[in-house]
């Protein structure tokens, strides 16, 4: 089969190129749409994973999902000081962090509210947290009512300056730090010591045990201890594995949300696709019967006509990933909706968003143009010539 020349496909887009503009530019705002929540759900994703240690092993209670939701007792936690698999430092002070999460409810800079993650930590939790370095100040004290807030925190809520006071929980609390956590969740909790955040907030037991393994194949082991002794109902997961999981059940309804109003807005685009290349063939019925008496066979039309949608929708997709890509430098933030905590991110684009996003724009071609393409191939030699 003798294949109409790509040139003659390319040329009647640029004849049309007004048409060509619009349709494009309306396929570009459903793929930037689509290319942004795949780059909010890479983002979140690298967020929470950057915050985990492959060492570091998260304690909780057994069904508890989340942190807020969990609830260790002192006697819990002694047990888990002797587990098997637990590391010590080099004076033989085991490396265990009994740790106390909760939501406060601060004001941000804008005038709103929102909440944030609140986090009572011992001096092994910051040295097991390597990627937190301090830009401004000093950690905490151990038995004052001092905090260290991450950066995101800092930006964007109020009073977080260095040596401001807030008032929550019951208590004056001075900021006396600053934290960048390298893009991790931690960029948006607020740390302090465990505690006073027990007093503070009434706590008469932890919300977590982290502690940092001996060695990296130990974790079996503190894993069937804990499930062998009934007084522990407890899950064992590495912290990597902890916030991967947290980051897949957000991404999970981020993607759900975004691809809903995707499929919506692409409807529309398709739509548009359509009714233009209808116009195109209408158009063109004359160059068709041409093209048949010149013999072209049905099968070189139709593959002319999609090749037109499919430029269309190409134009349209590399202008939507353009405009998306444009947005990798800017700082978002998001709520949490394991912990119903604000969560600061970055948009991430990637090979895998361009090649989906692209995928995503060419099967609008595809469906929008396979029809009038259709027609068009359907058109006998003589019903073209006489329209002509």
């Amino acid at each position: 089969m003798r294949a109409i020349p790509l040139s003659y496909v390319l040329r009647n887009l640029w004849v049309r190129r007004v048409t060509t503009v619009l349709t494009a530019g309306g396929m570009a705002l459903v793929v930037f749409v689509f290319a942004t929540v795949l780059m909010m759900s890479e983002g979140i994703s690298e967020t929470m994973v950057a915050t985990g240690q492959p060492d570091n092993v998260v304690v909780m209670r057994k069904g508890a999902g989340t942190e807020i939701n969990s609830n260790i007792t002192r006697e819990q936690a002694n047990a888990i000081d002797t587990l098997p698999g637990v590391g010590t430092d080099n004076q033989g002070r085991k490396l265990v962090s009994r740790e106390v999460v909760a939501l406060n409810n601060l004001p941000k800079r804008d005038g709103t509210t929102a909440n944030v993650i609140l986090r009572g930590m011992s001096e092994f939790g910051i040295s097991m947290r390597p990627q937190v370095k301090l830009i401004a100040g000093r950690m905490f004290r151990p038995g004052t009512s001092e905090i260290v807030a991450g950066k995101a925190v800092a930006r964007g809520f109020a009073n977080m300056d260095l040596g401001h006071t807030l008032h929550f929980a019951g208590r004056d609390w001075t900021v006396v730090g600053i934290m960048d956590a390298e893009r991790s969740a931690f960029d948006s909790e607020v740390w302090v010591d465990s505690h006073q955040a027990m007093q503070a907030f009434r706590r008469p037991a932890y919300s977590t045990i982290l502690f940092r393994l001996s060695r990296p194949d130990a974790l079996e082991a503190a894993r069937e201890a804990v499930n062998s002794d009934p007084r522990l109902q407890l899950d064992v997961k590495r912290e990597t594995q902890f916030y991967a999981e947290q980051s897949e059940s957000m991404s999970r309804f981020i993607k759900l949300l975004g691809m809903s109003l995707s499929v919506i807005f692409s409807i529309g685009a398709i739509v548009g696709a359509m009714i233009t290349m209808f116009a195109a063939v209408a158009s063109r019925i004359g160059e068709i019967g041409t093209l048949r008496a010149l013999g072209f066979r049905r099968e070189a039309v139709l593959i002319a006509f999609l090749g037109e949608s499919l430029g269309l929708s190409l134009v349209g997709g590399l202008i939507g990933l353009g405009a998306a890509s444009l947005l990798q430098s800017v700082d978002v933030s998001t709520v949490n909706y394991a912990t119903f905590s604000e969560m600061a991110f970055r948009f991430r684009f990637t090979a895998s968003v361009a090649a989906q996003t692209l995928g995503f724009a060419l099967f609008m071609g595809v469906v929008g143009g396979f029809i009038p393409a259709w027609r068009a191939a359907r058109l006998s030699i003589i019903e073209c010539l006489r329209q002509a």
